[in-house]
C-alpha cells in the first residue's frame, strides 16, 4: 500500500469520527493574524547547522519570525533538540537519541557535517565544514558565539534563550516502545509561560492528543490522520471540518503528486479558523505561489531567501506580507 493510500484510508477513518458541520469555526486564533510567517525549519538547515542555538540566533538576524525545532527524549528522560531519530547524520557520533544520555549528547559536535549553502552534507573536503570542531573546542567559536551554540541544545536551553520568540515545536517520537514525553514537554512549556506564541505539532495524532491532555494553552497542529480528514472534507464543494482545539494545519504542498495546498484548501481552513503553514519550501517560485494562495506561513531551510521574497513583495505592495 502506498503512503498516500495509507493516508487516505486513515483520513477516511478519522473523518468518520469527526463531526462535519456547516458552521464556521470561532476565530480566536492569533496565528491567523501573524502572516506571512517566515518559519526557519531546523533554524534554516541549509544556512546553519541544524537545530543548534547558532542556527536559531542567526535565523532571527536573517528575518525569521518563527523558529521551528524538533524534540526527542534521551534515555535519561531529558528533552533535546534534534531533527533525526539518530545523531548519525548531523553529528560526529552514532546511535539513537533515546539510547543516549544527556551527557553523551552534550559531548557531540552538531555542526560536524554542516557545509554552508549545502546543509548537512557528507563526503566533502574537510575545509568545507566551516564549524567542525567548534563544539569540541578544537576550533574557536565565531565572534559573539560559544562552543555551546554548536552542540545539541536541550529544549530548556532554547526556551531560556528565546523567551519572546515564536516557536514551532515538533514531537519526534517515532517508536512505540519509546517512552512518551508529551507530559514533560507540556509541563516545561507551561513553566516558561508558553501559550499561543508556540505551536506544538507531530505526525502522530496520539502524541498531539496526549500533549493537549496536559497543556491546553499552547497552540497545536493536528497529526496526519486529522489533517488528512480535513483535506478530504475540502474536496469539491465540501468546506472542511471543525478541528476543535487546534490553531494550525501544517502540511506539504502536495503528497505523491496530488495537490494538498490549493486556494480552496486555504479558504476552507480559514473558514474553520485554522492557519495554514506549509513545509518545507526552498524554491523562490514555490514560495511566491504559496503566498499567492493565501498561506499564513512557510517553513524553509532558507530563511534568507524567504525574507527576500517577502521584502520584495512588501516593496511592490505594502499589504503583500499580510
Amino acid at each position: 500500500m502506498s503512503r498516500l493510500t495509507g493516508l487516505l484510508a486513515a483520513g477516511l477513518v478519522a473523518a468518520a469520527l469527526i463531526p462535519t458541520t456547516t458552521a464556521t469555526a470561532a476565530t480566536d486564533n492569533p496565528w491567523l493574524e501573524r502572516r506571512v510567517l517566515n518559519i526557519a525549519h531546523q533554524g534554516g538547515e541549509i544556512e546553519a547547522p541544524s537545530d543548534t542555538l547558532y542556527a536559531f540566533r542567526t535565523a532571527l538576524d536573517k528575518g525569521a519570525d518563527v523558529l521551528e525545532l524538533d524534540v526527542h527524549a534521551t534515555t535519561d528522560g531529558e528533552l533535546v533538540v534534534l531533527h533525526d531519530t539518530t545523531v548519525d547524520r548531523t553529528t560526529n557520533g552514532a546511535g539513537r537519541v533515546d539510547a543516549l544520555t544527556l551527557e553523551q549528547i552534550r559531548a557531540l559536535d552538531a555542526a560536524h557535517w554542516f557545509v554552508p549553502g549545502c546543509g548537512t552534507c557528507h563526503g566533502q573536503d574537510d575545509a568545507a565544514y566551516a564549524f567542525r570542531g567548534v563544539a569540541t573546542g578544537e576550533r574557536p567559536a565565531p565572534d559573539g558565539f560559544t562552543a555551546a551554540d554548536f552542540r545539541i541544545p536541550t529544549l530548556r536551553e532554547v526556551l531560556e534563550t528565546f523567551p519572546d520568540v515564536l516557536l514551532n515545536v515538533e514531537i519526534k517520537r517515532t517508536r512505540p516502545e519509546t517512552s512518551p514525553y508529551e507530559r514533560t514537554m507540556a509541563d516545561l512549556l507551561a513553566e516558561f509561560g508558553r501559550g499561543t506564541d508556540t505551536v506544538v505539532a507531530s505526525f502522530s495524532d496520539s502524541a498531539v492528543t496526549r500533549f493537549k491532555l496536559y497543556n491546553r494553552d499552547v497552540s497545536t497542529s493536528p497529526g496526519t490522520n486529522q489533517v488528512t480528514a480535513f483535506w478530504l472534507n475540502t474536496l469539491g464543494p465540501l468546506t472542511g471540518i471543525t478541528l476543535h482545539g487546534h490553531h494550525a494545519l501544517q502540511v506539504p504542498p502536495s503528497q505523491s503528486g496530488i495537490p494538498v495546498v490549493t486556494a480552496d484548501f486555504v479558504a476552507d481552513a480559514h473558514r474553520r479558523g485554522l492557519a495554514v503553514h506549509v513545509w518545507t519550501i526552498n524554491d523562490r517560485a514555490e514560495m511566491e505561489r504559496l503566498i499567492d494562495l493565501g498561506v499564513d506561513g512557510i517553513m524553509t531551510d532558507r530563511p534568507t531567501l524567504l525574507e527576500q521574497v517577502l521584502d520584495d513583495r512588501a516593496a511592490a505592495d505594502p499589504t503583500g506580507r499580510a
